[in-house]
């Protein structure tokens, strides 16, 4: 038996769907029959080029502010022929949702949640009191608000250290993720004064927990409005981009049950409600599990998790959402998930450490179920992304001056509601024939 959704009529936007992960959601719900429209800052990303994007809106957030970015989005939710569900796909957005919650639900459904917990979760540093508040165990960390802390830090310090970024901020200028193994104090020193802004300390540094990326745990699920849990998975990195210290290029489903249990204490302690994703990070040295990440949205690995009669986080958040049942299931244990162009390029780098070998590297893709890139129903997202990355490798970059202005790809007409006012148009097609000055430059 297969998931079925009995009433697909309400649309979904999602928002920076820069990722794979937009990618394999908006394959998710399509397959389904959902309307699914994707906004990003630029042209160039997969989902763009699928044939289950309904429509693409080009909008950069981090140069136009949130006040701007909230009328964007009331501005699409005119033009959509009904109610639509918001999902956020980054920290960023899923902040930017969290507070404007009242003006955006004039036009959007989604998960109420309580910004404060939000922002928390967004924030290494309120992730890391969250848990120590309740009982979690989660790296040893340090939150240094000037150069001369992290010299009192390195006075007694064991490497290595993991360097990274406590909260991904809207408009900054650091770049986001930051996430290094670093194993001396001379390197440590080099790039703290490489990435931190004095004036507003946004580096961490943190306790490394020893052992290979099999040490690594995730686990992804949906909580409701009551915060109990419809869905639950865990699973395993095999390998992450950048090598030992990314995302999931290749992971596999293995059920925990202690990893399970933690996290939906943790969440019913806080009253979280929605999709999380979260990682663990298994101590040898204490045999505890340490939780050292949590998104409080769905994020890029959400398809590696799939019930045996296929639900997974974003079906069961549009059903959820739309008042239809979460059916019951079992997660699919050994199921396999990879993202092809990462993983060939960290397998590259893993075999260059000698920490993998020819034979191993064939023996790990074995049983891969599912790529993030890849799908025989949806072609052309893959050839964009080889594409794309062949003319990253062989060609200077080209400078250009940021997209701010709202652009979208129309694919369908029923977009813009019937007789609404049609000055200004926005569109690079629309359902009156009209044509913007840019139409040339679509993004499909």
């Amino acid at each position: 038996m297969s998931v079925t959704i009995g009433d697909a009529s309400t649309p979904v936007l999602v928002l920076n769907a820069i990722h794979h992960g937009a990618l394999g959601l908006s394959r998710s719900l399509g397959r389904l029959g959902v309307k699914v429209y994707n906004q990003a800052p630029f042209r160039s990303v997969p989902v763009f080029y699928s044939k289950y994007s309904r429509g693409n809106f080009v909008w950069n957030q981090d140069a136009v502010g949130e006040d701007r970015t909230v009328e964007f989005l009331l501005s699409i939710g005119r033009r959509l022929s009904r109610m639509a569900l918001l999902i956020p796909t980054c920290d960023v957005t899923a902040a930017l949702v969290a507070d404007h919650d009242e003006i955006l639900r004039q036009y959007f459904i989604f998960p109420e949640q309580q910004p404060a917990i939000v922002h928390a979760l967004c924030s290494k540093k309120g992730m890391y009191h969250l848990a120590k508040k309740h009982g979690i165990a989660t790296p040893e960390t340090i939150f240094p608000e000037s150069r001369s802390e992290v010299l009192r830090f390195l006075e007694s310090a064991q490497f290595p250290i993991v360097l990274k970024t406590v909260k991904n901020t809207m408009g900054t200028t650091m770049p986001r993720g930051i996430k290094i193994i670093v194993n001396d104090e001379q390197k440590l020193l080099a790039l703290y004064d490489q990435f931190e802004d004095p004036a507003h300390p946004n580096l961490m540094l943190q306790e490394y927990i020893p052992g290979d990326d099999g040490k690594n745990w995730m686990f992804n699920g949906y909580f409701d409005q009551k915060s109990n849990c419809l869905v639950a998975f865990t699973g395993k990195k095999i390998r992450q981009f950048p090598a030992y210290a990314g995302v999931t290029s290749l992971g596999v489903c293995v059920r925990d049950a202690t990893v399970e249990d933690v996290t939906k204490k943790f969440m019913k302690a806080i009253g979280y409600r929605g999709v999380v994703d979260m990682e663990y990070r298994f101590d040898e040295r204490d045999q505890k599990y340490k939780i050292y990440d949590v998104n409080p949205r769905i994020g890029a690995t959400f398809r590696l998790f799939v019930e045996d009669q296929g639900m997974d986080v974003a079906r069961a958040l549009y059903l959820d959402m739309t008042g239809q049942p979460v059916p019951p299931g079992r997660m699919r244990e050994g199921r396999k998930w990879i993202v092809e162009d990462l993983d060939v390029v960290c397998s590259l780098r893993y075999a260059w450490d000698d920490r993998l070998g020819l034979k191993e590297w064939a023996r790990s893709l074995r049983g891969i179920e599912e790529s993030a890139l890849f799908a025989c129903d949806d072609m052309v997202p893959v050839g964009a992304r080889m594409i794309h990355n062949i003319r990253k490798l062989f060609m200077p970059p080209i400078k250009k001056a940021p997209r701010v202005e709202p652009q979208l790809t129309e694919t369908e007409e029923s977009m813009r509601a019937p007789g609404e006012k049609h000055d200004g148009c926005e569109y690079t097609r629309c359902a009156d024939g009209c044509q913007a000055p840019n139409q040339g430059d679509s993004a499909v």
